[in-house]
């Protein structure tokens, strides 16, 4: 899944040593007059490159993003709210992306849902949509962790704010830039709106004749209006995107 790879590019290299630690070292120990007691490649105040230091610049990542946004958050304020230098964290995460989907934990990836839109003719756009969602709820562990996004979400403010970053700082604006501008925003939310819709009453709620009927079944129901929304020459799409 798209989302296990971006977290396992994050955790590749948790093992590695803090960037610029021996120039650090050498910074600290120049030009004193007392010997530095300090640990060879340590900087004051900065946590080094091991132990728990992923996770606290997930938890800082994570309260960041809830309280002012993806936009207005930096990496350099989250390096500084974990403690450690703004190299260790791009050492860690590569790119404040990455960084935000490790700390969303979500297994979507927009320029992989974007692909998948160019990858096959317009007109099939909603059944291949469908298709793709189904598919991620239907992987048992990937399930587990959207349940636990969603009931998180709806009773924890932080994690909507952070799941609102993800829709309006990632996922609708890489979508809409392959849709065109007159599909941009809300004929997207719409779609977002329908998938979320399907699984809550598929998968939470288990609502029959629905949760126990094949992916094919749904795709042929749901992927037609789906594709409503996403046609300009449709009514839904004009009334969408107008």
């Amino acid at each position: 899944m798209s989302g296990q790879h971006s977290e396992a590019a994050a955790g590749g290299a948790s093992g590695a040593a803090e960037p610029g630690a021996g120039a650090d070292a050498r910074a600290d120990s120049s030009g004193g007059t007392g010997a530095d007691t300090r640990p060879p490649g340590r900087r004051p105040g900065r946590r080094p490159g091991g132990g728990d230091t992923r996770g606290a610049v997930l938890d800082a990542a994570r309260t960041a993003f809830a309280a002012h946004g993806y936009e207005k958050t930096s990496t350099r304020a989250i390096a500084r709210a974990a403690g450690v230098d703004v190299a260790l964290l791009h050492h860690y995460f590569g790119s404040k992306r990455q960084l935000f989907m490790a700390a969303l934990d979500f297994p979507l990836d927009p320029e992989f849902i974007a692909q998948m839109i160019l990858a096959g003719d317009r007109s099939g756009v909603g059944d291949r949509v469908v298709r793709y969602a189904l598919g991620l709820w239907e992987d048992p562990p990937v399930r587990e962790r959207l349940l636990a996004m969603l009931r998180t979400a709806a009773t924890s403010d932080e994690a909507a704010e952070l799941f609102r970053g993800f829709v309006h700082g990632e996922l609708v604006p890489r979508v809409s830039a392959v849709l065109g501008p007159d599909q941009a925003g809300l004929p997207v939310e719409l779609v977002m709106s329908q998938i979320v819709g399907l699984a809550m009453a598929r998968y939470v709620f288990r609502i029959e004749p629905l949760a126990s009927a094949s992916v094919d079944e749904i795709a042929a129901l749901v992927g037609p209006a789906l594709q409503r929304y996403l046609d300009p020459g449709s009514a839904a799409g004009a009334a969408a995107s107008g």
